[in-house]
């Protein structure tokens, strides 16, 4: 026992900081997708409901792949389930890059890890975390998140940024439109094959085995906080489906159709949007450790929906998005604070099945959005951006309700 302990010490910082660089490559390789996938299908011939479609196909198979692979990880080996992971990402961008069919597309939307929203999806969040979570002590939890959240927004941010300006420099250059956007696609399924090489890095520290409980049948890894579990999955999907109505993919086509914006401006603008996430996941670990972890994904993402239902006040593209940025700067405070508090509140063992299967239900929530909303792409209304706020609003009150007596270990006494 205190051999295996003292590998584990030995072997965690090495494991960290190889974690750290699949976070920054996985999420590099979403932003670069995020800005031309919505584009490039335009450019196929899909239009509004069929792309809606499409995109809730992408994260309802997103939610059944992390399903199985986080249900699966603690006893197959998480590092197996982590390649197997990147090798669906890699697949999954090449279909998308060599067919236009319409029912190949689907196929992998709904089988590979294809991401429309430039942020985390897949099994890797959940898996890594738990690993994480293990590999160091527990007082630097939030902050650790913290930090892997901050590379995680600085990853798409640059990739948002590469994505939009190659696209142009090759239009520019000559390239046939689509043909600049199966560009990036190629990029995205060689991201995925370097994951794999990353993954296969990773120390046996990252392993571990659920202990049995007596008397306590488990349900998809969980035991007894299995109602904790439920509840915070109900509020999770909420807020995912109110944010499926303004994935990156969606948010950049709106500011196309309304104000004609450029792929090189949408790049600099979700590149900037991403930089000041990454800087308020930082200011919400300090945050946190003042008024709670609660306290602090309430309270500031409060102020973020309603700063979110003004863009499509905005009469100019500058105006417009000014706003969004002025927004981005507080709207991601809660996602650190968010994922320590889930695995704070559930038993050790219980860590990487609770954050599977919240993940799950944002995959859910959030891939019924896109295909709702689908007919408002091709307008430049503001009914995403009305529906998004007012909806995560409502989420918001109903945390605070629900969970605010329900203290993390280093919030009590």
């Amino acid at each position: 026992m205190e051999a295996g302990a003292a590998a584990r010490a030995m072997a965690g910082p090495r494991d960290v900081p190889l974690l750290f660089a699949t976070r920054i490559a996985r999420l590099f390789a979403y932003g670069f997708l995020s800005v031309v996938l919505v584009l490039y299908l335009g450019a196929l011939g899909f239009r509004g409901p069929a792309t809606g479609l499409l995109l809730t196909a992408t994260l309802l198979g997103d939610a059944l792949v992390t399903l199985w692979i986080t249900s699966q990880a603690d006893r197959v080996g998480r590092r197996r389930m982590l390649l197997l992971g990147a090798l669906l990402m890699a697949a999954g961008g090449a279909v998308f890059l060599f067919t236009r069919q319409p029912w190949l597309l689907a196929a992998a939307a709904i089988v590979g890890v294809i991401s429309p929203s430039g942020s985390e999806i897949g099994p890797f969040l959940a898996i890594e975390q738990a690993a994480l979570s293990e590999l160091m002590p527990d007082r630097e939890r939030t902050r650790l998140f913290a930090w892997y959240n901050v590379a995680g927004s600085a990853a798409t941010a640059l990739g948002a940024l590469a994505g939009g300006w190659l696209t142009s420099a090759l239009q520019h250059r000559g390239l046939a439109e689509v043909d600049s956007y199966r560009v990036v696609l190629a990029g995205y399924s060689f991201f995925g094959l370097g994951l794999v090489a990353l993954f296969a890095f990773l120390s046996p520290a990252v392993e571990v085995r659920a202990a049995e409980v007596p008397g306590v049948r488990r349900w998809l890894g969980l035991h007894r906080s299995r109602g904790i579990v439920a509840r915070l999955s109900a509020l999770f999907a909420l807020d995912a489906f109110a944010g499926g109505f303004i994935l990156q993919s969606v948010v950049a086509y709106w500011f196309h159709a309304r104000f004609g914006a450029s792929p090189a401006t949408l790049g600099t603008l979700f590149f900037a949007a991403n930089v000041l996430a990454a800087g308020s996941a930082l200011l919400a670990s300090s945050l946190a450790a003042r008024i709670g972890l609660v306290q602090t994904m309430v309270f500031t993402h409060l102020p973020s929906n309603v700063l979110l239902m003004t863009v499509p006040w905005m009469p100019t593209l500058p105006l417009a998005m000014a706003m969004y940025l002025i927004r981005s700067s507080i709207s991601q405070m809660d996602v650190p604070t968010r994922q320590s508090y889930t695995v704070a509140v559930v038993a050790p063992d219980e860590r990487a099945a609770a954050s599977g299967v919240t993940a799950i239900a944002r995959s859910i929530g959030a891939a019924v959005a896109p295909w709702a909303g689908g007919a408002f792409l091709m307008t430049g209304v503001g009914a995403p951006f009305y529906l998004a706020g007012g909806l995560k609003i409502v989420y918001d009150l109903l945390l605070f309700r629900s969970f605010r007596a329900q203290r993390p270990p280093e919030e009590r006494g």
